[in-house]
């Protein structure tokens, strides 16, 4: 399981979030556990969602399915808790720690 690594969503929320995104380093692998972000299907937002496409929230094509990236959901997620390996989304990887940085660093108030 690496950085990056795309999820199937076993969870109850599958349908509106089919995939997560590992984004925990590997520095923490032997820990029973992975920080993941919510891959929202794109048809699950309101169309008039203004970050959709922007350095908050970058669009990707999992499976066939354009997704969302959502920092704000971001969780922690037992291991035996993340379904099977869907892809990677590793070639995207900046732009997944542009927008994790967004969300971090670059936070107003």
């Amino acid at each position: 399981m690496a950085q990056f690594d795309v999820h199937r969503n076993k969870g109850p929320l599958k349908a509106s979030i089919p995939f997560v995104v590992v984004v925990q380093s590997a520095q923490f692998d032997r820990y029973r556990r992975r920080v993941v972000v919510p891959l929202v299907r794109r048809s699950a937002l309101p169309g008039d969602t203004p970050t959709v496409g922007s350095r908050m929230n970058p669009v990707f094509r999992v499976l066939n399915a354009d997704v969302v990236l959502h920092p704000l959901d971001t969780v922690s997620v037992a291991l035996n808790d993340l379904g099977a390996k869907a892809g990677s989304l590793a070639e995207h990887g900046q732009l997944i720690t542009d927008a994790l940085d967004e969300l971090l660093s670059r936070a107003w108030g």
